[in-house]
């Protein structure tokens, strides 16, 4: 008979990675088997000719299944509800919702992650000794002015697209776990935020991929 099995999901990327955290979380919510390379930073492989490749902007992570390739974890996320996941709550079939969706995985990406990176690389990834905690704290009041639109809306409603779990809550999840994880900076109390991550805390693909400690 045949072999009608589907190739392998492989994902490139470091586990410690927000953007590989955000695949990994949502292959969880999929319950797909996959298999994981270590990639990216200590890891390197990212600028070897065959990753780039895969890959042309030598960053992660890169989907690999069979003799397809796709980068951008937003892109990867949609691609994993479509093609193995079709009539997912996670990401609705109705335009209309899938639009509303779809705005917030591009508002991490517009909005969320410029301001969020300064923020995490300054405490995070930088040794106690180089760290500039004026302009790092500089940094997290210009990321608190964001983070105050994501829980003003969060007083109305249990998820970012209402009652219903969704990529919005993935893509922007993981980068609050981060906003609210890192330590060192004074920020103002953003109840409903806080509400909304220690719920997402109960699902078994945050717990695993996301709230691990920081690195």
């Amino acid at each position: 008979m045949p072999d009608t099995q589907q190739p392998q999901l492989t994902i490139w990327g470091r586990a410690n990675s927000v953007n590989v955290q955000k695949v990994l979380w949502c292959l969880s919510e999929l319950g797909l088997p996959y298999e994981r390379v270590d990639a990216g930073m200590q890891y390197g492989r990212t600028r070897e000719a065959d990753y780039l490749a895969m890959n042309p902007n030598a960053r992660i992570p890169t989907l690999v299944e069979g003799d397809f390739v796709l980068w951008e974890s937003n892109s990867i996320m949609r691609y994993l509800c479509l093609a193995h996941g079709r009539g997912t709550p996670i990401y609705p079939e109705a335009p209309k919702m899938r639009a509303a969706v779809d705005r917030w995985l591009d508002w991490t990406l517009s909005t969320v992650q410029p301001v969020d990176r300064p923020v995490f690389w300054g405490i995070v990834r930088t040794p106690p000794a180089e760290r500039d905690m004026i302009q790092v704290q500089k940094d997290a009041d210009a990321a608190a002015e964001v983070w105050a639109i994501a829980d003003r809306l969060l007083a109305t409603r249990r998820f970012m697209e209402g009652d219903q779990f969704t990529l919005a809550d993935i893509a922007i999840g993981a980068y609050a776990r981060r906003w609210l994880g890192v330590e060192g900076i004074s920020r103002p109390a953003q109840p409903h935020l806080t509400r909304w991550l220690a719920e997402l805390g109960r699902r078994p693909g945050f717990a695993q991929h996301v709230a691990p400690p920081m690195s």
